[in-house]
C-alpha cells in the first residue's frame, strides 16, 4: 500500500496548484467569451452593484442593504432578459467549440489559389465570401449551402462567383484543404457602428466572425476591395499580398514542402501591421 500512499501524497501536493490552474483557465475562457459580446458591460454593472452592496454592509447602511436585497431577484431576471442575445452567444460558443479538433488550415498553395481567385474577381467587380473555419464547428452554416467536397482551385472559385448562378451570392466554406460547400448563408452582424456604406456581404462576414472563430475573406462587389474579417473586426481594402499575409497569420498555416520563396516571404514580412490595418467604422 506504500505506493498508493505515495501517489496520495503527491496528489495532495499538486492538488492546490491543479485547483488554481483549472480555475484560472475557466476564468480566462469566460473572459475571452465576454470580450466577444456585449456581456462585458453586464459584468461591469454587476461588479458596480456588488461594490455598492459591500460598502453598504461595511458602513451598516441598513436601508440601502434592505433595498438591494429586495431588488436583487428582479435585477437578475432583468439582466437575463436584456442580455439574452449575449448569453445565447456565449452558450452557443461553448456548445460549438471543439477544443481537441485540430485547426483545418489550408496550406500555402491553397491559400495562394484563393487569393488569386479573389484578385481576378476583384478586377471584375464580383462579390466573394470565403469562410475558413477553425476550432468552432460550422456544420450549421455548411448545411445551409450546397455541399461540394471539391479540391481547392482558383478556377473553381472564380467559376462559382463569376456568374449569376445559384451559388454566387452565398459563402464558400474551405475546411480540411477542401471546398466543403458553397452558397452558404451567414449570420449578419449586430454591431451598430459599422460603416454605412458596407453592404450585406461585409455585415455577414462580421456576423460570422462575431459568432465563431472563423476567418472570412471578402471581395466587395461595389468597389472590388479585398478584406478579411476575424474576431468581430474588419480589415478593409487589402492588397493581395496584404490579404495573404493577414490570412497566413490568422490561420497559422504550415509551409509547403520546401521553404517559402525568399522574395515572396520578404514581401509578406514587409506587409502592413495590425495597427496599420484599421477597422473601418463610420
Amino acid at each position: 500500500m506504500s505506493w498508493i500512499q505515495q501517489i496520495q501524497s503527491i496528489y495532495d501536493t499538486v492538488r492546490p496548484v491543479l485547483d488554481i490552474a483549472i480555475l484560472a483557465f475557466l476564468l480566462y475562457t469566460a473572459y475571452k467569451l465576454l470580450l466577444k459580446t456585449q456581456a462585458l458591460q453586464m459584468v461591469k454593472g454587476a461588479g458596480f452593484l456588488a461594490l455598492v452592496y459591500g460598502i453598504a454592509v461595511l458602513l451598516k447602511l441598513t436601508t440601502l442593504v434592505w433595498i438591494l436585497n429586495v431588488l436583487a431577484p428582479g435585477l437578475l431576471i432583468a439582466v437575463a432578459i436584456v442580455f439574452q442575445p449575449e448569453l445565447r452567444k456565449i452558450i452557443l460558443r461553448l456548445g460549438q467549440s471543439e477544443p481537441f479538433r485540430p485547426n483545418s488550415k489550408p496550406n500555402l498553395g491553397h491559400l495562394e489559389s484563393v487569393i488569386t481567385a479573389a484578385e481576378i474577381l476583384s478586377q471584375e467587380r464580383r462579390g466573394v465570401l470565403v469562410v475558413f473555419p477553425r476550432k468552432i464547428n460550422l456544420k450549421n452554416i455548411i448545411d445551409t449551402g450546397t455541399r461540394l467536397n471539391a479540391e481547392i482551385s482558383s478556377s473553381l472559385i472564380v467559376a462559382i462567383f463569376q456568374f449569376d448562378g445559384p451559388l454566387h451570392d452565398g459563402a464558400l466554406v474551405i475546411q480540411n484543404e477542401r471546398i466543403i460547400a458553397a452558397g452558404c448563408f451567414l449570420p449578419l452582424s449586430e454591431q451598430q457602428d459599422v460603416k454605412k456604406s458596407f453592404g450585406t456581404r461585409h455585415r455577414a462576414s462580421l456576423g460570422m466572425s462575431e459568432q465563431s472563430d472563423a476567418v472570412v475573406l471578402i471581395v466587395s462587389e461595389e468597389t472590388g476591395a479585398i478584406s478579411v474579417a476575424f474576431d468581430g473586426k474588419l480589415y478593409y481594402d487589402l492588397s493581395p499580398v496584404e490579404a495573404t499575409r493577414k490570412l497566413s497569420n490568422l490561420l497559422e498555416h504550415g509551409k509547403r514542402s520546401g521553404e517559402l520563396d525568399a522574395g515572396y516571404a520578404n514581401t509578406l514580412d514587409a506587409g502592413i501591421s495590425d495597427e496599420e490595418t484599421a477597422l473601418f467604422k463610420k
